[in-house]
Parts: C-alpha cells; structure tokens; sequence
C-alpha cells in the first residue's frame, strides 16, 4: 500500500500541519498547543473541577495535573479546594490568566479559521463530521 492510499498516513500528515500550524499561533503567548487549548476551556468556564476540566479538555489526570502545575507556576491559575468535596479541587483563573485566556479564546477561534480557509462552508461542515463520527464509533484502544 502507498502512503498516499494508507487513511493513518494522511492523519498523521493531517496532525502534524496543523499541530505545527497551531503552535506557531500560539507560541506568540508563550504556550504550548495544549496549555491554549485548556486556557481556553477555563475562558469559557472558570472555578470547575479539575475531573471536570479534564473532561472537556479529553485529557487524562496525569497529562492534565502536568499542564497545570506549569500554568500555575506561571501564574496564570490557581487550585483551590473544593468547599463541597474535599477529595476535588477547583481551577481558578488568576486576574492574568483571566486576560490570557481571553486572548488565547481569540488566537484560537481566528487560527481555525485560518486553519481552514482552504474549505468552503459545505467542505468544513463534512470534515467535522467525518471526524466526529470516526472519534464516536471507533474502538478504543
């Protein structure tokens, strides 16, 4: 089989242009691809759980724990037990990471945007199903 003709070949491909692309993006803020990416989950909800944010974000814990503690140490959040659960913790964002993540939510929306400009309206709405449905219905591994 030629690579061409190999469908985990062209993901691959796929991944890499556009993990290249989206850390160029961000790199501008200092961050990694994932730390943006959770930046801006807590944008859009602040003060949750970390098991919460973990599945938003589809990380698993000890990925999850390691993005934290480095936006932590950055000062960009905060973990606060939970008043209702001591076993959980909350994510807070700080002042800056508040600012950050709204800036992070901006870079991210306009480099999909980018991202995909080659795809007319129909084009993109297929890849997102496509992609959703093989993300559903195929085994875990």
């Amino acid at each position: 089989m030629q690579g061409n003709d190999c469908i985990f070949f062209q993901f691959a491909k796929a991944y890499q242009l556009s993990s290249r692309f989206l850390t160029q993006k961000v790199s501008s803020l200092n961050l990694t691809a994932v730390q943006a990416m959770v930046l801006g989950f807590l944008a859009q909800e602040d003060q949750i759980t970390s098991s919460e944010l973990g599945r938003r974000a589809e990380l698993d814990s000890a990925t999850l724990t390691g993005i934290l503690d480095r936006l932590e140490a950055a000062g960009f959040l905060e973990r606060k037990s939970n008043p209702d659960d001591r076993r959980s913790i909350h994510i807070h964002l700080t002042p800056k990471g508040r600012s950050l993540g709204h800036e992070t939510t901006e870079l991210l929306m306009a480099a999909n945007q980018e991202f995909l400009q080659v795809l007319d309206d129909q084009q993109k709405e297929e890849l997102f199903n496509i992609i959703q449905t093989l993300r559903l219905s195929s085994p875990q591994t």
